[in-house]
């Protein structure tokens, strides 16, 4: 939480389908489709296709477990203060696992992924859960699951110790998980989401404990947007029937890239040098899955053109990212491309609307929003937007401002208050 703009796990992310979504019902099985195929074969894509990878994968399945860390009560006090204040929900002791896990990719092949599991001690043996998504990291190293200090794992370790079985993914390409990471793909997000909750029973299982069916659903900035396609999916079933949404509570998200943050950074209106980060990695990842672009000079100016792909492949640093590129987006972007973002068509424009659609549903469970008027990385108008979303599908969800501050100060004032809104969930249905 502490890196350069979103933190080194912390979430910007936009995936499924604004164009003609219709019933809420239709969009997390569009998500989920989008995950077997790329844009180029989009018209021949479908359920069927992802489904077929998974059926002869078992995604879900738990492949290892390496125990990371234990904390006694003091230890995890003394690690989220510094990040979330002084926090008198710190109770119990927590372990924290490593687990590798089965899952699909973006066009359905099995792969496999990594996540940070929190078990505490002494909270019982039966457990209500707490997913949490990760924000944007482009190194692999850098997730909850390996390192310590980012925000993330005591984000994570902060909700056990209350108590939660507490899930984080790291996503694909990230961790222990093989490849490239898919960034700001929702689809994938939502299915390395669902296949770590599952494999995160069976870890608690082989601990003699039980997971609740319900569970609650957060994540800032990129994870934020993750936080609620697989809300929507636990919802739809889509994560199997044994689980069901408890309540979801985003903090952050970057919601419709399309409408609010692309011209919030052609406004010059964020960080330019954050931007810089997020506009370069979007564009390459984005260019994997929906192929917008032939040549990199198309999208972006040299020297940069000739590096800017490479840096992307999950063993630069932040810092090794941000000395390499220009420190604003118009020395990095041509203006042609400038353009298209402005006015986009074809395979950029099905990026950005197959994956601003996380917050084009109703939530049948406890929902509140959680941003920064002040964010100087993730637009405001991105929670207004998600909030006028699920307002137009009959659901008045309030939208709460953390205030006047930086992007990564959102989320330390507002997890504390998202544990707070679950336990008050948890309670209302004992």
């Amino acid at each position: 939480m502490r890196s350069h703009s979103r933190s080194h796990s912390r979430f910007r992310q936009h995936a499924a389908k604004s164009v003609a979504i219709g019933a809420a019902g239709a969009l997390l099985l569009t998500v989920a489709s989008a995950a077997s195929a790329t844009v180029a074969n989009a018209s021949t894509s479908g359920p069927g296709a992802f489904e077929h990878g998974r059926q002869h994968h078992e995604p879900g399945r738990l492949l290892s477990v390496t125990e990371v860390a234990a904390l006694s009560p003091d230890q995890v006090q003394a690690a989220v203060v510094p990040f979330f204040g002084d926090t008198k929900r710190v109770r119990y002791a927590v372990t924290d696992y490593r687990i590798t896990y089965s899952t699909v990719d973006p066009q359905g092949r099995a792969t496999t992924a990594s996540g940070l599991v929190a078990l505490p001690t002494g909270a019982g043996d039966r457990l209500n859960v707490i997913s949490y998504d990760h924000g944007t990291n482009p190194t692999r190293d850098a997730v909850a699951s390996v390192t310590a200090g980012g925000g993330d794992r005591e984000a994570v370790e902060l909700f056990a110790s209350a108590g939660y079985a507490a899930v984080a993914p790291d996503y694909l390409g990230l961790g222990t998980g093989p490849g490239v990471h898919p960034y700001m793909d929702l689809a994938s997000e939502v299915t390395a989401s669902e296949d770590m909750l599952t494999a995160s029973r069976t870890l608690a299982g082989q601990h003699d404990t039980s997971l609740n069916p319900r569970v609650m659903v957060t994540g800032f900035s990129q994870g934020g947007a993750a936080a609620m396609g697989f809300a929507h999916a636990i919802q739809q079933g889509q994560a199997g029937t044994y689980w069901r949404l408890g309540a979801v509570a985003p903090m952050s998200g970057p919601y419709n890239v399309r409408t609010a943050e692309i011209p919030a950074l052609l406004s010059n209106s964020l960080n330019p040098e954050s931007e810089v980060l997020y506009i370069s990695f979007w564009t390459v990842a984005m260019n994997r899955i929906y192929h917008f672009y032939a040549n990199p000079a198309e999208v972006f100016q040299q020297p940069y053109a000739s590096i800017v792909e490479g840096l992307y492949d999950g063993d630069h640093s932040e810092q090794d990212i941000l000395s390499a590129l220009p420190s604003n987006p118009a020395a990095l972007l041509t203006p042609q491309y400038t353009a298209r973002l402005q006015h986009p068509t074809g395979a950029l424009l099905t990026a950005m609307t197959q994956n601003d659609v996380s917050c084009d549903w109703h939530p049948d469970a406890p929902t509140q929003i959680y941003a920064a008027n002040g964010d100087d990385g993730v637009a405001f108008a991105n929670a207004q937007q998600c909030q006028a979303q699920l307002a137009a599908h009959g659901d008045r969800v309030k939208l709460i401002d953390v205030g006047n501050v930086d992007h990564n100060t959102s989320a330390e004032l507002a997890t504390p208050q998202v544990l707070a809104f679950f336990s008050d969930a948890a309670d209302s249905e004992r």
